[in-house]
């Protein structure tokens, strides 16, 4: 009996003898985190390192003992599994001692503007996507709004009596406070595989899904506007239905409390078109398409170059090479490092120049709305294959966006009286998004097999109230961030 239950134990459970391995890797001369470091733990396997250094996997039945750790700019070492944990969990790089003069003391140093002309010429022979292939991906979504200004005003309401009107605004100011008193922010996970070709497009399978969110808390603007709604529709005539009109559009022909009581609950799935979007274009931002971000950096017609110093990776001479606007239109200032064999770029780190902002819209005297996108960096890391073809191997690009809403809201009787009551409210503010793509594995697909994938419309996905680990069981995924780890909606 003792032992049918450990069996069914082990059944239920999964993997009993699975383990939850976690470290931190710094730089052994600064003591500063060593973000996005590989982390070799199999031939064909391995994690990275997130933003603050940290990186987690299962032992696997305690089937990994050793692990190699690489990063530019560092020694590549191996280190076993004992050790790191006799060092409390906390790996010192070494950081590989670089000077440019010395590395061309009895050479001449080579010129910026040649090796990104050698960059170009081989970098659709390096960065191919002419090929079908498959990558296994996960994607994280982390989004956040920072209220600067929230009012809400009640314009016309002489049908309602001023002891209703008192608790309107008492209610609009209670929700206008709680807003800009919170942290809104929430987590957007997912797992599966993304297919491309050149030619035939691209397909998405999603494995899981997840969303991390604190739904009593959920400030998105759709749910701000939503909610104000609610309340004053509280105070109004519930027996009666409502025309619903924003400026000189009609939002809804019949909305009354009653319908608001009974509807059900949204869906909880993800378009899968939508997801598809996110990865592709992050995915051809750092592929050969003339129009990608990464193409548009090595342009010598529109930016400056400047060798500022050589690293190694594994005995390979990398360039580190500046790079700055040279016209109006370009945006970005960043970081390339270039393999001196054959001009593959392995890193790519960039940011808005100084002066220099991204989409922008302005109709605030015409529809009330404006928005500008005023911060994007990014970082792009790729890895060799054994064709000395580079694919991606982790993207992450960050954004801000200032904006401001200011939106008249009518409730119009459904009656012969056709009462009404106006409010409008301002909003004004920053939403930030980050996100980041890791790609596991990469390989060939035939067409056979490209056709041959079917596409659902929709995917389902599980609300968490804190990060699970456990939820992706053993496949390799980020890191979480110690904002992600440590947030927890239930204490909220």
């Amino acid at each position: 009996m003792k032992l049918k239950l450990t069996l069914l134990f082990i059944i239920l459970t999964g993997n009993a003898f699975a383990q939850s391995f976690s470290a931190k890797i710094i730089d052994k001369s600064t003591k500063e985190p060593v973000p996005f470091a590989a982390i070799q733990t199999g031939i064909h396997k391995g994690v990275i390192s997130n933003e603050e250094g940290v990186f987690n996997f299962d032992l696997e039945q305690n089937t990994i003992s050793q692990i190699t750790i690489s990063s530019l700019g560092f020694k590549t070492e191996g280190y076993s599994i004992e050790h790191i944990r006799n060092n409390n969990y906390l790996i010192e790089l070494e950081p590989s001692v670089n000077e440019l003069n010395t590395v061309y003391l009895n050479s001449t140093k080579p010129n910026a503007d040649s090796i990104i002309a050698r960059t170009l010429r081989n970098f659709k022979e390096n960065h191919q996507t002419s090929d079908i292939k498959n990558h296994k991906l996960f994607h994280r979504e982390t989004t956040s709004m920072d209220f600067k200004k929230l009012n809400f005003e009640i314009n016309k309401a002489s049908h309602v009596r001023k002891k209703q009107l008192t608790s309107v605004n008492n209610e609009l100011d209670a929700m206008s406070n709680e807003i800009m008193s919170s942290n809104f922010v929430h987590f957007n996970d997912f797992m599966g595989a993304l297919s491309v070709s050149s030619k035939l497009g691209y397909k998405l399978e999603v494995e899981k899904a997840t969303q991390i969110i604190n739904s009593k808390k959920d400030f998105s603007l759709d749910n701000i506007q939503d909610n104000a709604q609610n309340i004053v529709l509280k105070y109004l005539d519930t027996t009666l239905t409502y025309k619903l009109k924003s400026g000189l559009f009609k939002i809804q022909d019949s909305l009354s409390l009653v319908n608001k009581d009974k509807e059900e609950d949204k869906l909880q799935e993800y378009k899968i078109d939508d997801l598809k979007s996110k990865a592709y274009n992050m995915y051809t931002d750092a592929g050969e398409n003339s129009k990608s971000l990464l193409k548009g950096i090595i342009n010598l017609d529109y930016y400056r170059y400047t060798l500022r110093d050589v690293t190694f990776d594994n005995d390979n001479m990398i360039y580190i090479i500046d790079f700055r606007p040279r016209r109006a239109k370009s945006k970005y200032t960043g970081t390339l490092y270039i393999a001196d064999d054959n001009y593959g770029i392995l890193k790519a780190s960039y940011k808005y120049a100084k002066g220099k902002r991204g989409e922008k819209l302005n109709l605030r005297l015409v529809l009330g709305v404006k928005y500008i996108e005023n911060v994007k960096n990014g970082i792009m890391l790729f890895k060799k294959n054994t064709d000395n073809t580079y694919d991606p191997r982790y993207i992450k690009e960050e954004t801000s966006r200032y904006f401001y809403i200011h939106r008249p809201i009518k409730f119009i009787e459904n009656s012969r009286a056709k009462r009404k009551v106006a409010f409008d409210f301002k909003i004004e503010g920053d939403a930030k998004h980050k996100r980041e793509l890791l790609f596991t594995e990469s390989k060939s697909l035939s067409l056979d097999e490209f056709t041959s994938i079917k596409e659902l419309n929709v995917i389902p996905y599980t609300i968490k109230r804190k990060y699970d680990a456990s939820v992706w069981g053993t496949n390799e995924t980020l890191a979480p961030t110690e904002e992600l780890k440590t947030f927890d909606a239930s204490k909220n």
